[in-house]
């Protein structure tokens, strides 16, 4: 059949089709009969069918076009999709997200293990030359001197409250930035998700000697932990997705690579959104816990609670493991029955 021919022939159940679906659109699918919404399911699939034999023979593109408007409308219409409901938010935060790290448990290792790398080479680099301080350590702590800090903080006059939450929200924003970065440079092979897990690890490593110089070692991690065991945790969680997205473009697993580019890219948003709560922790401690320094809290009492928090951060990523072994001594235990 030419084209001509095949356009002259079809074109009355394209137009039928087209009325339907201004009829759907506007008043609503509830508006057609049931006869109507029958046709529509055909008239869908027909169409569907016409727009690929028009594409396989490279028929005119305003065809084409038209064709393709229609079956998207239809599409729509057809497949409305449903909203997230509360319940399933809420399932796949008690259930599928620590399932989901289960199965992905080796990405946030190599996410951990290079963060961890970068943070003892930022230490050991600041411990061998520490002139590299301009290239190490985070700009706006060059100037600070650890020791006169903790006793402006100890004479109450640190920061004030307003100067705090200004700071924790600037920390906040800044954090979930460097993981959503994390997370979108899996797309360069995971090259840059590498060096950006690394290169934070650096700066704190960094850092973390510049007050372990001053005796101040304990001071410094009772400032960090608090918040940064959830905050650390949810970067390379972030680095993790990252690196799954570079798994579809490196290792498709015989799949087409665009095909498994898009399998990995819907986990990775998974375990991208999985962090949220822990950035909200994260964010809460450190503008509370985080902020109050010796001596009105201790450096005992902020690192026990850091602790504390770390437990139930990683008792929650690690539940579904602890729920995979108890059904397993269940399934044990019944058969030894």
């Amino acid at each position: 059949m030419e084209m001509p021919e095949f356009i002259e022939a079809r074109r009355p159940r394209w137009q039928q089709l087209e009325s339907l679906l201004d009829k759907a659109e506007g008043r609503g699918l509830r508006a057609l009969e049931l006869e109507e919404a029958r046709s529509l399911g055909k008239l869908y699939r027909a169409v569907s069918s016409d727009l690929l034999w028009v594409r396989a023979r490279s028929g005119s593109a305003d065809v084409s076009e038209y064709l393709n408007d229609l079956v998207g409308r239809a599409y729509a219409i057809t497949y409305p999709g449903q909203r997230p409901r509360w319940s399933d938010v809420w399932g796949f935060v008690a259930r599928g997200f620590p399932a989901l790290m289960r199965q992905e448990w080796r990405m946030y290792a190599a996410s951990l293990l290079l963060f961890l790398a970068g943070l003892g080479f930022g230490y050991l680099g600041m411990m061998v030359d520490p002139d590299a301080a301009p290239y190490l350590v985070p700009a706006d702590h060059l100037s600070l001197d650890p020791l006169e800090r903790a006793a402006k903080e100890a004479a109450g006059e640190g920061m004030s409250a307003q100067e705090q939450a200004s700071f924790s929200t600037f920390l906040f924003t800044h954090n979930i930035e460097v993981a959503f970065l994390a997370f979108a440079l899996g797309i360069t092979a995971g090259v840059g998700t590498a060096l950006m897990l690394f290169f934070n690890g650096l700066m704190l490593g960094a850092l973390a000697q510049v007050y372990t110089a001053k005796g101040m070692a304990g001071w410094f991690w009772a400032w960090i932990l608090p918040h940064g065991i959830p905050e650390i945790t949810a970067i390379c969680i972030a680095g993790a997705a990252g690196f799954v997205i570079a798994r579809g473009q490196v290792a498709p697993r015989g799949l087409p690579r665009g095909i498994a580019l898009r399998q990995e890219a819907v986990r990775a948003v998974k375990l991208l959104f999985g962090t949220l709560a822990l950035f909200v922790l994260a964010g809460f401690i450190e503008g509370t816990i985080s902020q109050i320094h010796p001596p009105k809290l201790s450096v005992l009492f902020k690192v026990s609670f850091a602790l504390t928090v770390g437990a139930g951060v990683y008792a929650y990523l690690c539940s579904d493991w602890m729920r995979g072994a108890r059904s397993a001594a269940a399934s044990t235990e019944g058969g030894a029955r």
